[in-house]
């Protein structure tokens, strides 16, 4: 048993008020004292970005009248608002950040794209145990109910056993019924990537703009992967980490003849 309610910071790349961030607002008001500091507007995509050429303002909000949480409402990235929250807001270190519900996939390639994910690893950087959560439906009607149950166990599992340093969680969950969700698989993220396109256009003006699009493309025939396991009805625990070092290339590197 937890003989203290833990201190958990949420935040998330859709908005403050985005239905993903407010149920895991509810699930985690059951778990611990909750911080929430998350966008005041969606940031999908910004990666790993931070404001360094522009002001931050963070500014408390009341979203749910009669909820237990504190809110602060960000101008900046989801990196901004987890760097906020350490820096400023809070008066100790957090003992979880989690991040999410994202709406839509995070799985393979989209890790290094998703702020829903730089959050979770800022916080990583911080030495907070954290968790990107994701659902593979990108509607604002989505359906988070089916993943209730499995969000609160995986996050009273990282609660009781911590995470090991440098490391945060992945999570990617099916858009299915709850009975069709199998079960949870620890997995490695998919050899997969994007084909991007440009959707190219011209204004009333005559000058062309271009829209971001483009085809998944996942060659990955591996069965432990997080692409399998989400199209065979499992939630995907990915454990990723933020050194980028590749230390298997470290001694074909050395034997290379730099001084010639």
């Amino acid at each position: 048993m937890l003989q203290k309610k833990p201190l958990i910071l949420v935040t998330n790349d859709d908005g403050i008020t985005a239905p993903g961030i407010r149920t895991l607002i509810s699930i985690v008001n059951e778990i611990g004292d909750v911080f929430v500091v998350a966008p005041d507007r969606p940031q999908s995509g910004m990666g790993h970005a931070i404001t360094v050429n522009n002001t931050l303002f963070c500014d408390p909000v009341t979203i749910d009248k009669d909820a237990p949480q504190k809110e602060y409402s960000c101008s900046g990235t989801p990196v901004d608002c987890v760097k906020m929250a350490t820096r400023q807001i809070l008066d100790r270190k957090p003992d979880l950040c989690i991040s999410g519900i994202n709406h839509g996939s995070n799985s393979a390639i989209n890790v290094i794209y998703s702020g829903t994910m730089s959050a979770a690893v800022e916080a990583g950087i911080e030495g907070i145990p954290a968790i990107g959560f994701s659902l593979c439906d990108y509607s604002i009607d989505a359906n988070f109910n089916p993943s209730i149950k499995f969000i609160k166990s995986i996050i009273l599992n990282v609660l009781k056993n911590g995470l090991q340093k440098g490391v945060v969680l992945n999570i990617n969950i099916p858009n299915i019924k709850e009975d069709e969700i199998k079960g949870i698989k620890i997995c490695r993220q998919a050899n997969a990537h994007w084909v991007e396109d440009f959707d190219k256009r011209t204004n009333p003006m005559g000058r062309d703009y271009y829209w971001l699009s483009g085809k998944f493309i996942n060659e990955d025939k591996g069965e432990d992967t997080d692409e399998w396991a989400l199209h065979n009805g499992y939630i995907s625990i990915v454990p990723t980490q933020f050194d980028l070092t590749a230390h298997h290339y470290i001694q074909e590197l050395n034997n290379w003849a730099f001084d010639d």
